[in-house]
């Protein structure tokens, strides 16, 4: 004990004594989704455990993880010390915590007979709103797709407040976030551990309706814990010291779970973020398909109108102008303050990876099959792509044309008598095109919704139910009703409790 606390920095004297434990942090991009901080050196030979804590904003997760680590250090309270690995003021000062980035630790301690990782996530549900919580679950497909990342996992903690009766819209909204970061068949591994305990029961357990491990009485697993350990204490202060017994005990039965537990591989759950973010994509893609057809039916109409009027003009074969308003798709440039770079296609002239998130930093994590985009309309190989500070947006703009114009446009060599009425069918298989373009976006969409729906842990999650009313609606206007009848039954399925924390989302 006295070795490690000489090789620690003091960062408070007292009863206990806190102590920073050093660790090597490792040298990533500034950029990137996570980092790794590292005490101790991994030995193969031990067992090794990893477990990933998820919650919302001031759970009390850095007190919990400081508690293992003591745990495991096998810290007493008569030692009157305190070791903490978390370097709360450096966190708040970096980049990481600006970016919603993910912490790992490893903690490799000659004196425990067990290796630890720990994968800290950022909370959920803060003051930055919905956008920042879809950061944690594209961090952690980084992390789960990085060679040198993580691929399985021993325990999915679920930290919550012990003090709480009764849910939030908010709180509802923060499980079903946690749970859509999964695949079937983790939830034998997902465990509740609360906080700010004093050490009865509590009633969000079953209220929170959450899958996890349960025990032989088909009750939810979870854990108790105090976050008091490291406060001011003196002999004679006996909650302090029921603090201390309740917290250890709640450790001590966590670690005998994770003695007894099956890793489970992350390779469905890498699955199913991907599945979300293409669904995110096609959604995006659609509505701006939907916005070209409108346009191209308005020019459609302007065509019609100024051909008719200048129908005698047409039979005399004599040029004319006429103008109408075309569409056009041009890149902007993307305001860096809120975004860093996005993934667009030159061919179809779409924005694959849009500049909302981490993924356009990094090109490895793009979905690609055979060399092929999955998200653009073509499938255009990876050549075919530009990443840059600027995105396609469609505008539209007015136009001049002459009859000789249009006639060279749609090939002169085949329009004989009614020139107008070849003209006028040629700008309607061009929508056509289009129509079925759209088609093909809305059943990729639906596709991804059925591809959660066989490989999530949360089959009807929010962030699949807040596109579901549009995708019902373009289901019924292409004629697929019978996939419309699916969606509408995940909607009654998920209930009007979840439907009311959509509004929440909206905020």
């Amino acid at each position: 004990m006295m070795n490690l606390i000489k090789k620690s920095i003091l960062i408070e004297d007292g009863n206990p004594a806190r102590y920073l434990l050093q660790t090597s942090t490792d040298s990533l991009d500034q950029s990137g989704p996570y980092r790794k901080m590292t005490f101790g050196e991994r030995d193969k030979n031990k067992p090794h455990k990893t477990i990933l804590l998820v919650g919302e904003t001031g759970a009390g997760k850095t007190t919990l993880i400081n508690t293992m680590i003591n745990y495991m250090l096998d810290v007493q309270r008569e030692d009157k010390v305190w070791f903490e690995i978390t370097d709360d003021q450096s966190d708040r000062t970096s980049v990481h915590s600006q970016t919603s980035s993910i912490t790992v630790y490893g903690f490799y301690p000659q004196e425990s007979k067990t290796d630890l990782t720990i994968i800290d996530t950022p909370g959920y549900g803060d003051t930055r709103g919905v956008e920042k919580d879809k950061e944690i679950a594209e961090s952690l497909l980084s992390l789960f797709t990085s060679a040198e990342g993580i691929h399985e996992t021993h325990a999915v903690c679920l930290v919550m407040k012990a003090t709480q009766n009764r849910l939030s819209d908010r709180e509802i909204y923060i499980f079903d976030a946690v749970q859509s970061l999964f695949g079937k068949g983790i939830d034998e591994n997902i465990v509740l551990l609360f906080t700010h305990s004093h050490g009865a029961i509590p009633k969000n357990v079953k209220e929170a309706k959450i899958k996890c491990a349960v025990n032989d009485e088909n009750q939810p697993v979870f854990f108790l814990f105090d976050n008091c350990q490291s406060e001011p204490d003196d002999e004679e202060n006996i909650m302090l010291k029921q603090s201390w017994d309740l917290s250890f005990r709640g450790i001590t039965e966590f670690f005998k779970f994770l003695d007894n537990i099956k890793p489970k591989t992350v390779k469905m759950t890498q699955d199913v973020l991907q599945q979300q973010r293409l669904l995110e994509a096609k959604i995006s893609n659609i509505k701006s398909h939907i916005q070209e057809i409108d346009r191209k039916q308005n020019e459609l109409k302007q065509t019609q109108e100024d051909l008719e009027e200048h129908e005698k003009v047409v039979e005399e074969n004599k040029n004319f102008e006429y103008e109408v308003e075309v569409t056009y798709k041009e890149k902007v440039d993307i305001d860096l303050s809120k975004a860093s770079v996005a993934l667009c296609c030159r061919v179809c002239e779409e924005n694959c990876v849009y500049p909302d998130s981490w993924w356009a930093r990094n090109q490895s994590l793009y979905s690609w099959m055979n060399d092929q985009c999955t998200v653009c309309t073509n499938k255009c190989s990876f050549t075919k792509h530009v990443k840059e500070a600027k995105i396609y947006e469609t505008k539209t703009k007015k136009e001049k044309r002459t009859y000789e114009e249009l006639k060279k446009k749609y090939d002169h060599n085949i329009i004989k008598v009614r020139d107008g009425e070849i003209l006028v069918q040629r700008l309607k298989e061009e929508l056509q095109e289009l129509e079925m373009k759209r088609v093909q976006l809305v059943m990729d969409a639906f596709h991804c919704v059925d591809t959660l729906e066989k490989i999530a842990l949360n089959t009807d999650s929010l962030n699949t139910l807040r596109h579901v009313d549009f995708l019902i609606e373009k289901m019924k206007e292409i004629n697929e009703s019978e996939k419309a009848e699916i969606l509408e039954d995940m909607k009654k399925r998920a209930g009007e409790e979840k439907h009311n924390v959509l509004k929440y989302m909206k905020r």
